[in-house]
């Protein structure tokens, strides 16, 4: 596997770390972010952001019990609340657009649990890490590169 550096432009990546940064901001719940982040790279196999992203969210401290059962968290119940449930569902909605929209009753559980503007920076969230994700598997960046 070929590792390749220069498909990304500086200024690309200054302006996806921006909306990243903002979104996560803007959600106001660090380790909320980080669970979702996670996930959208687990669904992407994305190893660089799954490796970065699980290092985070133990410094802000998401459980081990949550970071171990995170790919199966519609089965565990107890694990996650309600609003990480609604969280993780509308980032699965987002990630795989399989029916190419989101649906309206995963659209409509979020939105019960996050106000308007919480809700864009959600999405905009996901949209970001989504990105980040295609960038570094175009890429073939390993994990590693990471240091919190």
């Amino acid at each position: 596997m070929t590792t390749r550096t220069r498909l990304l432009d500086p200024a690309v990546g200054r302006a996806l770390s921006a909306v990243s940064a903002t979104a996560k901001k803007g959600l106001g719940d660090p380790a909320l972010a980080e669970l979702v982040v996670i996930r959208a790279s687990q669904l992407n196999h994305c190893a660089f952001c799954l490796d970065m992203h699980l290092a985070l969210a133990r410094q802000y401290g998401v459980s081990e019990r949550q970071l171990d059962l995170l790919a199966a968290w519609e089965e565990a119940e107890d694990v996650f609340d309600e609003r990480e449930r609604a969280a993780l569902a509308l980032t699965e909605a987002v990630t795989v657009l399989t029916d190419g929209f989101v649906p309206d009753e995963v659209y409509e559980r979020a939105a019960r649990h996050f106000d308007e503007t919480r809700l864009a920076r959600l999405i905009g969230l996901v949209v970001a890490i989504n990105n980040w994700n295609r960038v570094m598997v175009s890429r073939r960046i390993p994990p590693g590169g990471y240091t919190p």
